[in-house]
């Protein structure tokens, strides 16, 4: 997978100042403000597959589950197997009697009629589906996890063929064995036609950037496919705080547990490495955009000193590697100066439309999407042709 052909060779720290005042400006508008006059019209706009306002809506952060995966995070948790984040996110999704969890799981099992409805019902021509989180990372019988992972991936590849031009696959992987996880992505690319996987960040408190995981980047290389890194609940070894506070979750710990899984990568070198790798992040990329700054002061720093055995030169900036192999999705995240301020910093190239379904299912987030002030070019590449590009569709 190629590096954008215009992607700039440095990103000052003046650049990334006038992209942070563009979207600071925005923020400070209050809500009614933040698009342009008339708004409040097209926000009850009809919402329509098959192209009507110049592009099609290609979401890219779509999940689904397994019966026989949450039976497995079921067992866990009644065993005393399970980690602690297990226990606060499928305790809750898995059990409660609450409206949120019972529609949020009868959704997530659905790979048809229904999914196809709510879709209808949203606008959403194309979904990218992947195994919802933790996928089998946290299982502790490998065989089992296995298991698990490539029955939900030819579930898939099955229902992607029922439906071809509407669900499009990234396959998960048992990240617990690498040597098979990187032959089920070449299985995945070759004969179910899967356009990348999700991983689900940490695997039992382990990093990617761990040489050991190194098999799984040779071969999405060699397949040339994205990785989407998605948040799991942090490890219990960082969780407790945020636990105690209601804050473990999609509100605080996913974000910051997956933007420090991406820059642990960046920082060892993984572009270095695999210079044509994507690595793709949801939730408008884990905050990472909006503290490049100090990320990329602070980074130089600690290289120049010397201060960390583990930090050594890299060949370009954070802010660089995030414009050249760093692609980022709004799943969750349907805020107009967000998405701006990211497409400022990295590129409208490298910023895509994702809903995060069923977790966050909202019309009104779309007709706030297609309202965003924005050149139709533009925003044809937010919904449409970046994701084309990237997932080759």
């Amino acid at each position: 997978m190629k590096a954008e052909d215009n992607d700039k060779p440095g990103v000052s720290r003046r650049y990334i100042n006038q992209a942070l005042g563009i979207g600071l400006a925005a923020a400070t508008l209050p809500g009614s403000a933040l698009a342009r006059t008339g708004e409040k019209k097209a926000m009850t706009h009809e919402l329509k597959t098959g192209g009507d306002r110049g592009y099609l809506r290609i979401a890219t952060e779509e999940a689904f589950a397994t019966r026989e995966q949450v039976d497995v995070y079921l067992r866990m948790i009644r065993e005393g197997k399970a980690d602690k984040g297990m226990v606060s996110l499928w305790g809750f999704y898995a059990t409660s009697p609450s409206e949120r969890a019972t529609n949020i799981l009868e959704r997530l099992l659905d790979l048809g009629e229904r999914r196809l409805a709510d879709m209808d019902a949203t606008g959403i021509d194309k979904a990218i589906l992947a195994l919802t989180s933790p996928g089998v990372q946290p299982m502790l019988d490998l065989d089992e996890a296995k298991r698990i992972a490539r029955n939900a991936n030819d579930l898939l590849a099955e229902r992607c063929q029922a439906y071809p031009t509407r669900f499009y696959g990234m396959g998960t992987l048992a990240v617990q064995d690498p040597e098979w996880s990187a032959a089920e992505i070449r299985r995945g690319a070759k004969n179910l036609g899967f356009k990348g996987v999700q991983i689900n960040s940490h695997t039992q408190g382990q990093y990617l950037d761990d040489p050991k995981f190194d098999p799984i980047f040779k071969a999405l290389v060699d397949v040339d496919q994205p990785i989407y890194i998605h948040p799991a609940t942090p490890p219990d070894s960082m969780i407790a705080p945020m636990l105690e506070s209601g804050l473990d979750g999609a509100i605080f710990g996913f974000g910051v547990e997956t933007g420090m899984h991406l820059l642990r990568l960046i920082t060892i070198g993984i572009f270095d490495k695999y210079p044509s790798l994507q690595i793709m992040v949801g939730h408008m990329g884990e905050a990472l955009p909006y503290w490049l700054y100090r990320l990329d002061y602070m980074h130089q720093a600690g290289v120049r000193s010397k201060r960390y055995e583990r930090m050594k030169p890299l060949r370009k900036t954070i802010a660089e590697y995030l414009r050249s192999n760093v692609l980022v999705t709004n799943s969750g995240v349907a805020w107009e100066p967000a998405i701006k301020f990211c497409q400022e910093v990295m590129g409208e190239d490298r910023v895509m439309y994702a809903m995060d379904y069923p977790y966050e299912y909202e019309a009104s987030e779309v007709r706030a999407m297609d309202s965003m002030d924005m050149s139709p070019a533009t925003k044809k590449k937010f919904f449409q042709t970046n994701a084309e590009r990237w997932f080759k569709l």
